[in-house]
C-alpha cells in the first residue's frame, strides 16, 4: 500500500482510527511505570462503566487479538467438569467450538442458519434436554454476515436454567448500547480495535466478579490464564504478567477520551446507524442486495450479494475501490457469494456518500450489470 493514500478501512476491524489515536502511540512507556499502570487501571474502570457494571463487575486486559481473549475466557472460565453449549450462526460462533475442541473441553454445538438469528426456542430446548451443560457461549454481532443475535433473550434463558453466559461482543461493544446486568452475561469479550476505535494489540473481558473469582486454577494455558492476569492487575495496580502492548494501551486510552467527546456510546451508535442507513440505501439504489433482513441486521458490517453479472470478480472490484481509497472486506458466508462493507471506526456519513459515488463509478468502469433485467 502507498502510505501517501489515506485509505478508509470499511472493515470490522482493524478499522480507521483518528489522527490523535495514532499520535498517542508516539510516546514510549515502561511496563513497570506507575504512570502507565494508572492508564491501565483507568481503562479497566472505564470499561466497567461503559458496560453499565456496578461493584460486582471487573475487567481484565489480555494481549493479542480478540480471538486470544475469547480463548482465554473459554479456556480459563470453564470448570474441569463443565460442559459448554456453543450457539453458532457464522464463522466466529463456530470458532468458539473449535477453541473448546482444541482445549478438550466437553461441549455441544447448536448450529443455526447464517442468515437467521439464534432461535431462543431451540436454545431452551437444548438447555432443558442436556443436564450436563454449565455454560453457554454466543456471538452478539456475528461479523460473518453482520447479523445481530438476541443476547438478552439468551441471557434470560441462562438465568432461568442456572447457566453461565459468555457473550462474544467483539464487534458490538462500544457501538451498540449494552448493560451487562440487563443482558444477563457473566463475561463480555471485545477487542481494542473495534467500536472503541483503538488499534490492534489486546482484547478485554468484562466479568461478573463473584462468578469470575471461582475460576482460580481452571486455566488450560499459562499465557492465556485470565484469572492470573486479572489477579496480577488487581494486586500490582495495573501490571500485566508479561510484556504488555504499551503503545496500543495508550492509543486505547485516547480512543476512550474521543468516545466521551463524541457523546458516549449512544452518540457513536447513532453515527454508526446513520452510516449503515446511507450504505444500504445507496447500494440498493445501485442494484446491490443486502444478505440479511433489515430487522436482523446490525449497523456494524453489512454483507451484500454479488451482482448478477457473471463477469463480476471481487478482487477486481476491491482493487478498483482501493484505488479510490476505500478498502472493503471479502465475504465469509458458506451458502452465498458475498462481500462485506463495515460502517464502524472513524467513518462518517460523508465518507459513506463518497463510497457510494465510488461504487457507482467502479461498476460503470467495469461495465458490470448490477441490476437483474
Amino acid at each position: 500500500m502507498d502510505d501517501d493514500i489515506p485509505y478508509l478501512l470499511l472493515t470490522p476491524g482493524p478499522l480507521t482510527t483518528s489522527r490523535c489515536v495514532k499520535q498517542a502511540m508516539l510516546r514510549d512507556y515502561c511496563t513497570w511505570d506507575d504512570e502507565y499502570h494508572e492508564i491501565v487501571n483507568d481503562i479497566r474502570r472505564r470499561l466497567c462503566d461503559l458496560a453499565g457494571g456496578g461493584p460486582e463487575w471487573t475487567s481484565v486486559l489480555m494481549q493479542g487479538s480478540g480471538t486470544f481473549a475469547v480463548e482465554a475466557t473459554v479456556g480459563s472460565c470453564m470448570p474441569p467438569d463443565g460442559k459448554l453449549l456453543v450457539l453458532a450462526n457464522g464463522a466466529y460462533g463456530s470458532r468458539i467450538a473449535q477453541i473448546a475442541a482444541r482445549l478438550r473441553i466437553p461441549h455441544a454445538l447448536l448450529k443455526f442458519s447464517e442468515v437467521e438469528p439464534v432461535d431462543s426456542a431451540r436454545v431452551e430446548a437444548e438447555l432443558s434436554a442436556d443436564g450436563q451443560l454449565t455454560h453457554v457461549a454466543m456471538v452478539h454481532c456475528e461479523t460473518t454476515t453482520g447479523i445481530m443475535n438476541p443476547a438478552a433473550e439468551v441471557g434470560e434463558l441462562c438465568r432461568r436454567h442456572g447457566k453461565v453466559f459468555i457473550l462474544d461482543a467483539m464487534s458490538s461493544f462500544g457501538g451498540i448500547p449494552m448493560n451487562v446486568a440487563e443482558v444477563g452475561a457473566h463475561y463480555v469479550i471485545s477487542s481494542a480495535n473495534k467500536c472503541i476505535q483503538g488499534v490492534p494489540g489486546f482484547g478485554f473481558v468484562i466479568a461478573h466478579r463473584p462468578t469470575f473469582e471461582r475460576t482460580e486454577g481452571w486455566a488450560r494455558s499459562l499465557s492465556l490464564d485470565l484469572f492470573d492476569q486479572w489477579r496480577e492487575m488487581e494486586q500490582h495496580h495495573g501490571k500485566w504478567r508479561y510484556t504488555s502492548p504499551t503503545h496500543v494501551v495508550r492509543a486505547f486510552a485516547q480512543a476512550l477520551v474521543e468516545l466521551d467527546a463524541e457523546g458516549g456510546i449512544p452518540a457513536r451508535a447513532a453515527r454508526y446507524r446513520e452510516n449503515h442507513r446511507l450504505l444500504v440505501a445507496g447500494m440498493s439504489e445501485l442494484g446491490f442486495r443486502a444478505l440479511i433482513a433489515p430487522e436482523h441486521q446490525s449497523p456494524i458490517i453489512t454483507a451484500f450479494h454479488y451482482p448478477v453479472d457473471p463477469a463480476f470478480r471481487f478482487n477486481t472490484f476491491y482493487d478498483a475501490l482501493k484505488a479510490r481509497r476505500f478498502v472493503i472486506y471479502p465475504g465469509k458466508v458458506s451458502q452465498a457469494d458475498t462481500f462485506r462493507i463495515g460502517t464502524i471506526g472513524h467513518v462518517f456519513p460523508d465518507d459513506i456518500r463518497d463510497l457510494i459515488t465510488a461504487v457507482d463509478q467502479v461498476t460503470r468502469e467495469l461495465a458490470l450489470r448490477v441490476k437483474p433485467e
